[in-house]
């Protein structure tokens, strides 16, 4: 085994490596509050101005998975500092675009340059760190991916409130270089081996079309009534058949450039499981609380923010002590806690009512922190750990792809189920209310102080309110479940979970 290659200042690489990933990861939420300043800067409509979350999301889709055919070509320390360059000038071209076209067209290529970046990042921590400490460099990892999503809206709407929507991707430019050439620095001693595989043409075509009109589908699904429009049946199709073509190609043939055959791995399969369906189900927490105390309870964005914000706390302070000592216990084990943590905070918040306070709903947000805190550093060490040095890139960007997919279905499902079941409980609360109904026109007649018209509008607003509320705790009466039969899912993986890669981390 050749001698580990280690930086000559680890915790500056560490640094380098993180501040990257936090820029990354905070620009998959940063512009979504500022979409309602920047269509009406640029002269569009707030269904156009949405394409600006589409198009990074589809182009990061579609590159995620290409990381280990990146990898193998260009070597993961030049294609990490190429894609945080590429980022950073994307960026800059994001804020001084003065047209919603060349926005969306930037936007496209940052997703694109972005992609590579969070599984790089994951491999390349666990190369630099000594096996002991691997648990350490992975749970500071899953810190940068929950901090970062929480502080983008409150970011992104502080900047646009008192500067201008541009400064929220000119933010990026300093930091995308500092980090580049702080790990070029550090990192320029590492061997590496790259080769010229065979491009895979069929698989990158159809994998393009495929993921590209997929998250097309799942953005747009809510806004176009799904499968009553046309164009998403059109684009489903084109999906489906694309997706079909891809995975045949991919398992069939000898270089594909998606590696498919990871899944043979028991462990790589059981914690990627259970990591596309938690992260499903806490990405729709994420959304979903959110769009609650907006719609429901009247908060500005703003508010809202700081009022779901609390989820950060714990893992922040346990960072350091989930990474130091996790390893200790078995983390299928340590995987079900935070499981069943995650649950009982759905379950808390299906008993939410309209005049639940700002304290309670911060107070749940906490709890959950604890159940964040231990979830994704188990989970990432499990799916990781029966890879090969040169597979984590490849597992991890494949791993990442899949997560990333797993949020766009929980988004549009989540917000469909809650639309739908507000839709049936209306019905059934207002079934009552009838011209024919005595003692509710006498009601009508009272509240509206005789003018029934102003009434029936006034009692019709409270229903509403109601038919949401009752199916935003049906929701995440489900979401809690789901986080229940995780723990099952996790017990499908099989121990050690350190081996393979802790020996891999030793030498390249």
């Amino acid at each position: 085994m050749t001698t580990p290659f280690r930086p000559p200042n680890l915790a500056l690489s560490t640094i380098g490596l993180s501040l990257a990933t936090f820029m990354q990861v905070l620009d998959t939420t940063i512009a979504n509050v500022s979409l309602p300043t920047i269509a009406g800067n640029l002269g569009v409509s707030s269904n156009q101005s949405t394409w600006v979350i589409t198009s990074f999301a589809v182009s990061m889709a579609i590159s995620l998975p290409l990381t280990g055919f990146l990898t193998r070509r260009f070597g993961e320390v030049k294609l990490f500092v190429w894609s945080t360059l590429l980022f950073a000038l994307t960026s800059f071209l994001c804020g001084i675009s003065q047209s919603m076209g060349m926005l969306i067209v930037f936007r496209a290529i940052q997703g694109a340059v972005a992609g590579p970046m969070y599984p790089i990042t994951q491999s390349m921590l666990i190369g630099i760190y000594p096996p002991a400490k691997r648990g350490m460099a992975l749970a500071l990892l899953a810190m940068v991916t929950v901090v970062a999503p929480i502080a983008g809206p409150i970011l992104g709407g502080l900047i646009t409130d008192n500067y201008s929507w541009p400064w929220i991707f000119f933010i990026n430019v300093p930091i995308g270089i500092f980090a580049s050439m702080v790990v070029a620095n550090q990192m320029k001693g590492r061997v590496e081996t790259t080769e010229r595989p065979k491009m895979d043409y069929v698989g990158l075509i159809s994998l393009i079309i495929g993921v590209g009109a997929l998250q097309i589908v799942l953005d747009k699904g809510n806004d176009e009534d799904w499968f009553n429009s046309t164009f998403i049946v059109v684009t489903s199709i084109i999906s489906a058949v694309a997706l079909a073509v891809f995975l045949i190609w991919e398992l069939t043939d000898k270089d594909p450039i998606v590696n498919l055959k990871l899944f043979r791995h028991r462990n790589f399969s059981a914690g990627t499981l259970a990591l596309v369906l938690a992260y499903a189900a806490f990405f729709s927490i994420g959304l979903l609380v959110p769009l609650w105390l907006q719609r429901n309870l009247g908060y500005t964005s703003t508010w809202a923010g700081y009022a779901t914000a609390p989820l950060g706390i714990i893992p922040v302070l346990l960072t350091v002590f989930v990474g130091k000592y996790a390893n200790r216990f078995d983390l299928r084990l340590v995987g079900s806690i935070a499981f069943v943590v995650m649950g009982i905070t759905c379950f808390l918040r299906s008993d939410f009512y309209l005049g639940v306070d700002f304290q309670h709903v911060a107070m749940v947000q906490l709890l959950q922190g604890l159940g964040v805190a231990l979830f994704f550093m188990p989970v990432l060490s499990i799916l990781l750990s029966d890879l090969q040095q040169n597979e984590i890139a490849a597992g991890s960007g494949l791993a990442t792809f899949l997560r990333t997919l797993g949020g766009s279905f929980a988004a549009s499902l989540t917000t469909l189920m809650w639309d739908r079941r507000a839709v049936v409980h209306h019905e059934q609360l207002a079934e009552g209310i009838t011209a024919y109904n005595p003692i509710a026109q006498a009601s009508l007649r009272q509240l509206g102080h005789g003018d029934t018209r102003l009434a029936g509008s006034l009692i019709n607003n409270m229903i509403t309110q109601q038919g949401y509320q009752i199916g935003f705790d049906e929701v995440f009466r489900v979401l809690g479940w789901i986080f229940i039969a995780l723990v099952f899912v996790i017990w499908l993986a099989k121990p050690p979970f350190i081996a393979k890669t802790a020996a891999a981390a030793g030498g390249h």
